[in-house]
Parts: C-alpha cells; structure tokens; sequence
C-alpha cells in the first residue's frame, strides 16, 4: 500500500497560490465590466417576467437591455481588435 502523503507533495509542488487574481486578470475584469453589467440588467429584466405575462413596458424593458449587451460586446470587440492590431505588426513585407 502507498502512502498519499508522498504523491501530494508532488501534486502540490506547484507555484503557491495566494488566492488573488493578477494585475492582469483585473484589467481584464475591468474590460468587461460593462459587457457584465449589461448582462446583469438584461437578466434582472428578463427574471421580473418569469411568472407573468409581460407587459409592453417589460417588453421594451427586455429590447433596451438586449441592445445594451449587444451595444457593450460590439465595444469589447472593438476595443479588443484595436489592442491586438496594435501589438501585432501586418502586412507584407
């Protein structure tokens, strides 16, 4: 019988994790923040007519917040392609 003792060293012998995210990781939170909050209307609009029929104040609610997540992926999109053409030299040499 092995001991578990001696694999988990090995398992664990990866770098520690502090458990915060990296300066990268919330500049990328920060990038997405409106495609999240967008997200986050549209479902709040959509969930307040789960259980009845919706009116067409709620309809046009559930459009508003469908065009503004639309509107925030196009951004990220933009902003995105901007960064990467950029970064990346084209065209032929």
């Amino acid at each position: 019988m092995k001991s578990i003792a001696a694999l988990q060293a090995a398992v664990t012998a990866a770098a520690p994790f502090d458990g915060e995210p990296s300066n990268a990781e919330l500049d990328a939170i920060d990038r997405e923040m409106p495609l999240i909050l967008a997200g986050v209307d549209l479902l709040d609009a959509q969930i307040m007519t789960i259980d009845r029929t919706p009116t067409e104040l709620d309809e046009r609610r559930i459009r508003r917040a469908r065009r503004r997540v639309l509107a925030a992926r196009r951004d990220l999109a933009n902003l995105t392609a901007a960064a990467t053409d950029a970064t990346v030299s084209g065209g032929a040499a």
